[in-house]
């Protein structure tokens, strides 16, 4: 009964194997216009990678509570937990970055060869991600809540990005997407809010109580109406709406 929760880590780490598959099958494809000029698109293979960083997360939040049902917490799960989230939500979603900015930089020069230093860049959300996790692992300090945003999160809200481009109706959400000095952008934010030491509040609840855990209400009341009301143009903003409340609820998530 104890490695049942290690065994569900284990499938959050094939999640996220998969989900790196995804991300390499040819996502680029060269259209041509009604003119006969070419623009490069995605294929609809890298929205599949989404899917897995999801499931993978399911899969990570279900290992945590199991180990706490079962009462099989241990260190070689947590080293083991640690380990998959690299690949599930570090690796796997640099990839998704990766190609974003390959589409990015090819529409500029239609030139599939064009310098790979201009993808490099991608693979910091996988380093951070691994520095962000190790530090976790060594402080004991981050029980009740994050210092720094939590590796899962920076990988659902970049496995949102190929979803948003496939069911978006908004053209100007694509073209944000695809615009390399956004992604730099967001690639350097992302990569500095995982290693900081910002307080972040931690999603596990304290009871029932909602003074207690009125930010973590607010958050899951306001994650669920956007979501509703916008799809998957949601997480973006809910990543957004998680920092704030963070960030105005710092001293009640840090007792």
């Amino acid at each position: 009964m104890k490695q049942i929760p290690n065994v569900f880590t284990l499938l959050n780490l094939l999640f996220g194997c998969l989900a790196i598959t995804a991300a390499l099958q040819n996502p680029l494809v060269i259209q041509y216009t009604q003119d006969g000029q070419p623009y490069i698109s995605m294929a609809e293979k890298l929205w599949l990678s989404s899917i897995f960083i999801f499931l993978a997360a399911i899969i990570d939040f279900a290992d945590g509570f199991l180990a706490r049902l079962l009462k099989a917490q241990s260190e070689i799960g947590k080293q083991l937990d640690s380990l998959s989230d690299v690949v599930s939500f570090g690796v796997a979603p640099s990839m998704i970055m990766y190609q974003f900015l390959k589409i990015s930089i090819v529409q500029e020069s239609i030139a599939i060869d064009s310098s790979i230093a201009w993808l490099i860049p991608a693979f910091l959300i996988a380093t951070c991600s691994a520095y962000r996790l190790a530090k976790f692992n060594l402080d004991i300090s981050q029980r009740s809540h994050f210092k720094g945003v939590p590796t899962p999160a920076v990988g659902l809200l970049i496995a949102s990005f190929p979803l948003i481009y496939w069911y978006a109706s908004n053209p100007v959400y694509v073209e944000v997407m695809t615009n390399k000095w956004f992604l730099y952008g967001i690639t350097a934010g992302l990569s500095y809010l995982m290693v900081s030491d910002i307080p972040m509040m931690s999603l596990k609840f304290k009871g029932l109580s909602i003074s207690e855990n009125l930010p973590r209400y607010l958050l899951l009341a306001s994650s669920a109406l956007t979501f509703v009301l916008i799809s998957w143009v949601a997480v973006p903003i809910i990543f957004i709406g998680y920092i704030i409340l963070s960030l105005i609820y710092r001293k009640q998530i840090q007792q």
